[in-house]
């Protein structure tokens, strides 16, 4: 247990904890713009395009008479469950939205951090014989069997 909370201890001292509650936090923040958005936004812009059907009050009661229930609340006050299959629809479109964001800023911010100047490849080392690749560290060949001059096996 003494373990355990040292290594909370070292989680925490690190700053990880702090990055990742300020993470969750401007998190939050972002999903309430983006549920913003596509309530205040975009649902009353697709709702005009599909005749006025509003996406979140689309439900299925489950005593299955359609007929009966105008909105979600009528059928909750009837007392008759609901399957709320507009409101997932609806969760589904914010995740979307939240995703296609996300990736755009991290698009954006891949541009705007300076990329990481790439170490030269190193030349495959070839035996002076059959031309064939080996490794660094051979004596031998090991596709033709050519005792390897010495000054090649040494590396600087």
């Amino acid at each position: 247990m003494k373990k355990l909370f040292n290594e909370f201890k070292n989680f925490c001292s690190k700053g990880n904890i702090l990055e990742l509650a300020t993470g969750v936090m401007i998190g939050g923040a972002f999903s309430s713009i983006v549920t913003s958005l596509v309530n205040d936004m975009l649902m009353p812009v697709i709702g005009l395009l599909t005749g006025g059907v509003d996406l979140s009050g689309l439900f299925i009661p489950l005593d299955f008479q359609f007929d009966q229930y105008a909105t979600i609340d009528a059928a909750k006050a009837a007392g008759v469950g609901t399957l709320n299959y507009g409101a997932f629809l609806q969760a589904i479109f914010n995740f979307l939205i939240i995703a296609f964001c996300i990736f755009m800023l991290v698009k954006a911010m891949a541009k705007l951090m300076p990329k990481k100047e790439e170490e030269p490849k190193k030349e495959d080392r070839k035996c002076p014989y059959c031309k064939m690749v080996i490794d660094d560290e051979a004596v031998k060949c090991p596709h033709c069997a050519s005792e390897l001059p010495v000054a090649e096996t040494a590396e600087a």
